[in-house]
């Protein structure tokens, strides 16, 4: 017998966008080259060959895209900025053109009632600043400082919630240490500058929005509101073993703890500073740092898609773990479909912080494909989605302030270093034409959002 499920009034159901991925345009306009058009143009990184040259063609279809969200209902659209197209490179110029883009597009979500939440870095650092270090120059920060201000200047009053950065844990990891990401580095040993120096930024930004704010308000609503997107996945040891249990602890902190107990304790975990400088990685922290890192934000964002499960691996000579797969069903990129994981991440939020959660990206990997009547019939797309948003019902009844989910993703894109292989989309994009077509989750979502909730 089916339940009906009913969220809060004002929830804010949304979807999820990244500007690389989705933009295209990438050298027009004035836009800058990034990190990201660096490393998809380098043979043998990207399993598709593709690159995000085109992407979905945004850059010129966002009226279109915006008319596909106010079809769907959407309450929120979240996307990202890309710096090099406001300054190409990394300081300096303003690129108005670029600028214009983002303004022409926040005011026609505001005009539809679409709340903008803009997220300032989506891991596209210009390549300019990369060339003189990148992360791993604590003048990164600083740089990215003065790219929040102007944009804060600029755009504040007209976006009710900003974040300044999107999973630092996957662009630290991912980016310096396996080097599947932007900028390709393997070389763990600067995973703490790298992390740190993120970190910094967002304090420093934060502080820029501060002040900024101070003069700013929306135009029909409460003051602008900033905080930080986090990748926070709930972490299972392989067995009761001492060592699966340690390394399972050390997985945690590594992901979750290093970037929530900054923020929220001002300080680093004790444990994870500890593994790492047995192994001659440190973090350069100064006087000051983590005053400005643990700065009060307004919100935080969670990105969840499953759970991991760790099992200990001496021939990991850093994090001395393994990942080891779940006994659930998997999608297509191989993550467990495992609905809890929200439920136990908003936990793991909730136990460094009282602020508003929202989930800021949660969805499906499949290979969809168009069917012989027009229809991309994604059914484990829906069941996946259903299940994960009656997770978060369920959260909510058990007293988390939980204020919106957002869909990853809008529609499908070139999903970093797959390519254009996977496709997490409502919207299905034919990536030979750029048409959208609407996947039977799109129609089903538009219900849940009209009913403010879904039938489980």
């Amino acid at each position: 017998m089916s339940q009906e499920l009913r969220f809060p009034p004002g929830f804010l159901w949304g979807a999820a966008t990244a500007a690389y991925q989705i933009e295209g345009a990438w050298h027009e306009d004035g836009k800058g080259e990034s990190i990201w058009d660096r490393f998809a143009h380098t043979p043998g990184t990207i399993a598709d060959g593709t690159t995000g040259d085109v992407a979905c063609d945004h850059y010129h279809r966002w009226e279109e895209d915006v008319a596909h969200m106010v079809a769907m209902g959407l309450k929120s659209y979240r996307f990202s900025i890309a710096w090099p197209r406001i300054l190409p490179a990394g300081s300096g110029a303003l690129n108005q053109r670029g600028l214009d883009f983002y303004r022409r597009l926040i005011e026609a979500l505001n005009r539809h009632g679409i709340i903008p939440n803009v997220t300032l870095y989506h891991w596209d650092l210009p390549q300019a600043l990369q060339d003189r270090g990148g992360w791993a120059n604590r003048d990164t920060a600083f740089r990215f400082a003065e790219y929040a201000a102007l944009i804060f200047r600029r755009l504040g009053a007209e976006v009710p919630l900003w974040a300044t950065h999107n999973e630092p844990f996957v662009h630290v990891y991912n980016g310096h240490a396996i080097g599947d990401h932007a900028p390709g580095r393997r070389n763990p040993w600067q995973l703490l500058r790298i992390g740190h120096h993120l970190l910094l930024s967002h304090g420093l930004a934060v502080e820029a929005f501060r002040a900024e704010a101070s003069h700013a308000s929306t135009l029909d609503g409460p003051a602008p509101q900033i905080g930080i997107v986090l990748a926070i996945w709930p972490h299972h040891p392989a067995s009761t073993r001492p060592r699966d249990v340690r390394a399972n602890r050390f997985a945690d902190g590594a992901m979750n703890r290093l970037f929530l107990e900054p923020l929220f304790r001002g300080r680093y975990p004790a444990d994870v500073l500890r593994h790492f400088a047995w192994r001659g990685i440190r973090a350069p922290v100064r006087p000051g740092d983590l005053e400005l890192i643990s700065a009060p934000i307004d919100f935080l964002g969670l990105n969840t898609y499953s759970r991991l499960i760790n099992q200990y691996d001496p021939l990991n000579l850093i994090s001395g773990t393994r990942q080891v797969p779940g006994p659930g069903p998997v999608d297509a990129i191989g993550r467990e479909i495992y609905p809890p994981c929200i439920l136990e991440a908003l936990r793991i939020a909730r136990a460094y912080t009282s602020l508003p959660l929202y989930i800021t990206e949660n969805g499906l990997a499949c290979h969809d494909v168009v069917g012989s009547d027009g229809v991309v019939d994604d059914a484990a797309r829906i069941a996946y989605l259903r299940d994960h948003i009656a997770v978060a019902h369920q959260a909510i009844q058990k007293g988390i302030d939980l204020r919106g989910y957002y869909v990853w993703s809008l529609l499908d894109n070139f999903e970093w270093s797959y390519g254009q292989r996977m496709r997490f989309g409502l919207l299905y994009t034919d990536f030979a034409t750029s048409r959208r077509i609407w996947k039977r989750s799109a129609h089903w979502y538009r219900e849940v959002i009209a009913r403010n909730g879904l039938l489980h």
